[in-house]
């Protein structure tokens, strides 16, 4: 595949979960795909257990409808595409794969994602897929950052702008 087609197949695929189009969505994926959210191990292997986890946990349920989600950088290989994303919105609803038996919390999340995607004979074999599971926790109140090497929103907002700050040791 040239680096555009990994492209514009990855587009169609993440375009096709956020409106909640579980065929397409598939249509993308090779016969044998698998996809991990490596913090929480959320995700399938196999044709039938990757469609069972979008058809349960993903496709259509991908986030608040207040999400904004902004492409930071986007680097393509040979046979594979890495994504870096800055998402922003407010836990109002459940997110099972981000933050599993966590109620809704009302609390704004920034997060930075890191997104692996495989691609063979013309189609998605995978997806890894990577962010601050700590720095989430922080935000949504179930970890307390004193006296840890965490933080909060503030990694992901470095992300968005590199300028900030770094921590001070």
């Amino acid at each position: 595949m040239t680096p555009q087609e990994m492209i514009d197949l990855f587009q169609k695929h993440v375009n096709a979960e956020l409106a909640g189009d579980l065929d397409t969505t598939m249509a993308t994926m090779s016969a044998n795909p698998h996809l991990n959210h490596v913090p929480t191990m959320a995700g399938g292997v196999g044709r039938d257990g990757v469609r069972a986890f979008y058809h349960d946990h993903l496709v259509g349920k991908f986030f608040p409808p207040d999400v904004k989600i902004t492409s930071m950088s986007r680097t393509v290989g040979d046979d594979h595409l890495v994504e870096e994303l800055f998402v922003r919105f407010t836990h109002t609803t459940a997110i099972d794969w981000l933050l599993p038996g966590v109620a809704p919390t009302g609390k704004p999340l920034e997060i930075a994602f890191c997104v692996v995607v495989g691609f063979k004979d013309g189609k998605i074999s995978h997806e890894h897929i990577y962010w601050d599971q700590a720095g989430v926790l922080v935000q949504v109140g179930l970890l307390d950052p004193k006296g840890l090497p965490v933080s909060g929103a503030e990694s992901a907002r470095k992300v968005a702008n590199p300028s900030l700050p770094a921590r001070r040791m």
